[in-house]
């Protein structure tokens, strides 16, 4: 995006450099281990990249969102696991960010900013994946304290995180109004980490359950009041799905560097394979939507950043921008890595190339932090609504 102030130029290119000095070396092997890296968590403290999107009054640098996603955009180019780390912090933190008390921000977003803390974000459950409110996660008031049952499942960051954001009903029969949103620290008593799974792409990210059997979280640790936890979540996605169209973007960008190096010096009927017509035709038309994709994602971060912070109903437009980022990102990341994949012939399918990685690691963009499927309504519903026809 032309216009990009100089110290987000420079944060890009730093970023950049640690990615390929840092993180290139260890991608291939994070990734057939599965091992989670705490290699790269301590190179993005050193950095303070963990720093960039969170307030300045809370030990951040105030980037907002368009810096966090040139961050994440950047050490996906690389590595997805690495820029993921990024990403969560902010999914985790945003509800914080958001609706936190201010002895609840000096308490935790802190040590969130400076790495010392990872974050994790526990919506999902086994019977409520899009359909977010119809969780079974129980939270009753017993004094100062609420006592939470249930469970979540794809945390990211489960087993790894010290801060938690956790939604769980405090009111079942009110059905989304009666969720509420809760910060579970690690050693809260009654809570544990259940099973960790094993994933077809961004192998070395942990993905697990949470388990909540009478886990005891004080008054002070519940966001907002009773009822606003699906308007925090839902405030959070609007926001958070940038980063992971960053992750997309950064993934897309990464294949399409590599398939266009590979194809200069792949030699096929006595000349460069990039020579070839119906080669070049590929290459152009996956530069052409990771590029589409940037534009898109920087808009919907810079419009965000603009309406700032708070749980007040973002307008149709910015939501609207947040959703088609995430979705044409995605969409973009499967595609060209795909392509990628192409253009290398037999070798793309072999693990010594990571074009083979990339297009793994793409297929969850299109999944998490809402499918696309459900961003199609939420871009659907927002131009119908603008267009005054009911919902």
């Amino acid at each position: 995006m032309t216009g990009l102030p100089a110290e987000l130029l420079a944060l890009r290119q730093a970023v950049r450099e640690l990615a390929e000095s840092r993180i290139a070396p260890r991608a291939a092997e994070v990734d057939r281990t599965a091992q989670f890296p705490w290699d790269y968590v301590e190179a993005l403290r050193q950095h303070d990249l963990f720093r960039v999107g969170l307030p300045e009054a809370y030990g951040g640098l105030g980037l907002g969102l368009l810096g966090a996603a040139l961050v994440t955009e950047e050490l996906s180019r690389i590595d997805a696991v690495a820029g993921l780390l990024v990403a969560v912090q902010e999914l985790g933190t945003l509800p914080i960010v958001l609706a936190g008390s201010e002895e609840q921000k000096k308490e935790f977003l802190p040590r969130c900013a400076s790495g010392e803390c990872l974050a994790a974000f526990g919506l999902t459950e086994p019977e409520a994946g899009s359909d977010a409110a119809a969780g079974r996660t129980r939270a009753v008031r017993r004094g100062d304290e609420y006592v939470l049952d249930g469970m979540k499942h794809f945390v990211t960051n489960a087993g790894v995180a010290g801060v938690y954001v956790v939604f769980a009903h405090t009111d079942p029969a009110a059905g989304a109004r009666g969720m509420s949103a809760f910060i579970v620290t690690s050693d809260t008593p009654g809570f544990a980490v259940g099973r960790l799974q094993h994933k077809m792409g961004i192998r070395g990210s942990t993905t697990g359950e949470l388990l909540f059997d009478g886990a005891r979280v004080p008054r002070s640790r519940l966001l907002g009041r009773e009822g606003d936890g699906f308007r925090i979540a839902m405030a959070t996605l609007d926001r958070s799905r940038t980063t992971i169209a960053a992750q997309a973007v950064g993934i897309a960008q990464g294949a399409l560097d590599y398939a266009l190096a590979y194809a200069r010096e792949r030699r096929q009927f006595g000349r460069p394979i990039a020579e070839f017509e119906g080669l070049q035709f590929m290459l152009a038309d996956m530069a052409t939507r990771t590029e589409a994709a940037r534009q898109l994602l920087y808009a919907a971060c810079a419009r965000l950043d603009e309406e700032g912070e708070g749980l007040a109903r973002l307008p149709a437009e910015a939501s609207r921008l947040s959703a088609m980022a995430k979705l044409f990102a995605s969409d973009t990341a499967m595609q060209v890595t795909t392509d990628a994949v192409q253009v290398l012939g037999g070798y793309g399918y072999m693990v010594e190339h990571p074009v083979e990685r990339m297009m793994r690691d793409a297929k969850i963009t299109q999944i998490y932090e809402g499918t696309n499927q459900i961003q199609r309504l939420v871009v659907a519903r927002s131009l119908l609504e603008t267009l005054g026809v009911a919902r």
